[in-house]
């Protein structure tokens, strides 16, 4: 049995098509590998990374006193706590030097003080 020229030209079609699929899941393979997504993803993490870091450096340059009170108020906000203690220790030890009072010396017994006359 011959094919006819339609059939014929139908399978080398068929056979292009495999060809280009074989082709195409091969590409996507290798694409969707997970060795070059993470390098993908880590160099994309690392350009957008110098990108914020320049627009920081950027935005300090420009505004030099503003960047320093967003440091300054970050700063005391995440010290708060030890700030706090330190302002209570303060407050404390000037009120305990002001209520302080200074106590009468009291006299010592000695053992001739408890010791009965005979």
């Amino acid at each position: 049995m011959t094919d006819g020229p339609e059939i014929a030209a139908a399978r080398i079609e068929a056979d292009r098509a495999r060809t280009r699929l074989f082709a195409t899941a091969e590409q996507l393979q290798q694409r969707l590998s997970p060795k070059k997504l993470t390098k993908d993803a880590w160099e994309g993490a690392k350009d957008k990374g110098a990108d914020l870091a320049e627009n920081a450096v950027d935005a300090v340059r420009s505004r030099p006193l503003a960047a320093t009170g967003v440091v300054a108020a970050i700063s005391l906000f995440l010290a708060r706590a030890p700030l706090m203690d330190l302002a209570g220790k303060i407050a404390h030890g000037f009120g305990a030097k002001r209520a302080t009072k200074k106590r009468p010396k009291t006299s010592r017994r000695t053992k001739k003080d408890t010791e009965t006359v005979e």
